[in-house]
């Protein structure tokens, strides 16, 4: 039921979500989160800037009221579960742009000055690592 993967940071990205709140699929049958997933390989292949951020997928983040979810993960940071993105490269772009400050940053949090704008408006949850509690 695990699958063991790098434990640095990451965004896995749940393959399975809906293309929108309305439809299950887009116009050619793909799933939302499955055309996220590969947005999110293409931008980060194009920029090393990118290079220390991982992209793991898995189904279902049950998160179905939101689709196209994203989970931004790292050792000892307050994890975020993200959602309401277009399976596209501008997405794609702004959550791994996100990800880059996220993973630089020493608890997890990044200063809303810093945040892409195509992030804003798209926090679910915050969940706290193992052992702590967030402030």
């Amino acid at each position: 039921m695990l699958t063991r993967v790098d434990p640095g940071p990451a965004v896995v990205v749940c393959n399975t979500c809906r293309h929108s709140r309305e439809a299950q699929v887009d116009a050619a049958g793909l799933r939302g989160g499955a055309r996220l997933v590969a947005a999110l390989h293409v931008v980060r292949a194009a920029d090393p800037r990118y290079a220390g951020i991982a992209v793991q997928e898995m189904a279902c983040l049950f998160a179905c009221a939101d689709h196209c979810t994203v989970h931004l993960r790292a050792p000892d940071k307050v994890g975020y579960v993200l959602g309401r993105f277009q399976g596209d490269a501008e997405s794609a772009r702004a959550i791994l742009d996100y990800a880059v400050h996220y993973a630089a940053s020493e608890h997890g949090r990044v200063p809303f000055s810093l945040w892409p704008e195509g992030v804003k408006g798209h926090f679910i949850t915050r969940t706290p690592p193992p052992g702590f509690v967030a402030e």
